[in-house]
């Protein structure tokens, strides 16, 4: 490896470092159960950007994680919110207490309101853009960084691949740093965005099977096993009713979503509910599920959220070989071409 290569990297995503504060401009993405303390600590440890994921918490949970991973790193880390959380503003509170110095909202356009709250508090404010218009509309909000996430990531996603969201984004938004996501699970891909004009890059499947991750033993495997193909995205059942894909590998609750979307949307018909509420309890089905396959290791009943790239997890390996690997990667990627 020469000097050069080194430099050439670091001047891809420096902007993305200094946004950060960290070595490599590399966020850990927000998976519900298991970014926690131990695995968004190691991140952060390795020269990363670890991210909680707040998903359905309440205030006092989020609280007791934030002070949790301030006990396991030094490092800058991140809090991620779910925009159509009910009690959003306080778990906002609850970051800006904790003076956190980047708080990532998703699940839904944000509200105005609670990114200039998050800024007046001092944080600096990442939100997802799943197209320009969206993109440039969150900045004008007053949004310091975006995310792009393409259909290949696992859990939620958009219709449109990273590709092609690269293709339409990047050249268009220079006036705060972009990160991508989706589908990225080697160095030269990393890399290649950057060259882009991606400021650096958000991996979330890579991590599941890191030695740090607290997911069940059961979960890695069939991470590990696992192939590009079996990471599906879940069936709309009735297009009045908007539901977000998401993406895992397929199995019987793969299956059962598709009767849990049938009782909601009969409960939303009947006007037993509103949409915010039903599209609350699919968000709740997600994380019961999720948290059955993550943490009981059940396998077959419970979510197994994957992104494609999970058919290049074929190990388990600390969080920092797994970032080493991707800088290694990416520097021979800059040597060559």
């Amino acid at each position: 490896m020469t000097i050069s290569n080194q430099d050439r990297l670091s001047e891809l995503w420096q902007r993305g470092k200094d946004f950060l504060g960290v070595e490599y401009a590399i966020l850990g993405g927000a998976m519900s159960w298991l970014s926690e303390r131990n695995l968004v600590s190691a991140i952060s440890n390795a020269g990363g950007f670890g991210v909680i994921a707040c998903g359905s918490m309440p205030p006092e949970l989020l609280d007791a994680e934030i002070i949790g991973t301030k006990a396991l790193t030094d490092k800058p880390f991140a809090v991620n919110l779910i925009t159509m959380h009910p009690q959003i503003s306080d778990l906002i509170d609850v970051c800006l207490k904790h003076k956190m110095s980047h708080v990532v909202l998703a699940g839904g356009i944000p509200a105005a309101a609670d990114i200039a709250k998050l800024k007046e508090g001092g944080a600096k404010v990442i939100c997802f853009a799943p197209a320009l218009i969206l993109a440039k509309k969150l900045i004008r909000s007053g949004a310091d960084a975006i995310v792009i996430e393409g259909s290949e990531a696992g859990g939620h996603i958009g219709p449109v691949s990273t590709s092609v969201l690269a293709q339409e984004i990047l050249p268009y938004i220079t006036e705060v740093p972009v990160f991508v996501a989706g589908g990225i699970g080697r160095g030269e891909v990393m890399a290649s965005y950057l060259e882009m004009g991606a400021s650096g890059v958000q991996l979330g499947t890579l991590f599941v099977c890191a030695t740090e991750s607290i997911a069940h033993e059961n979960f890695k495997k069939a991470f590990i096993r696992g192939n590009s193909r079996d990471a599906i995205a879940s069936v709309q059942l009735d297009p009045r009713f908007p539901v977000i894909p998401v993406r895992a590998l397929k199995n019987k609750a793969s299956e059962s979503f598709i009767l849990a979307q049938r009782d909601v949307i009969e409960k939303y018909q009947a006007g037993n509910v509103d949409m915010k509420d039903a599209q609350l309890a699919i968000e709740h089905y997600w994380a019961g599920a999720l948290r059955k396959a993550v943490i009981e290791g059940d396998v077959e009943n419970g979510s197994l959220m994957a992104g494609q790239i999970v058919g290049l997890v074929k190990t388990e390996q600390s969080t920092g070989e797994i970032i080493n690997g991707l800088v290694e990667q990416a520097h021979h990627y800059l040597s060559v071409n």
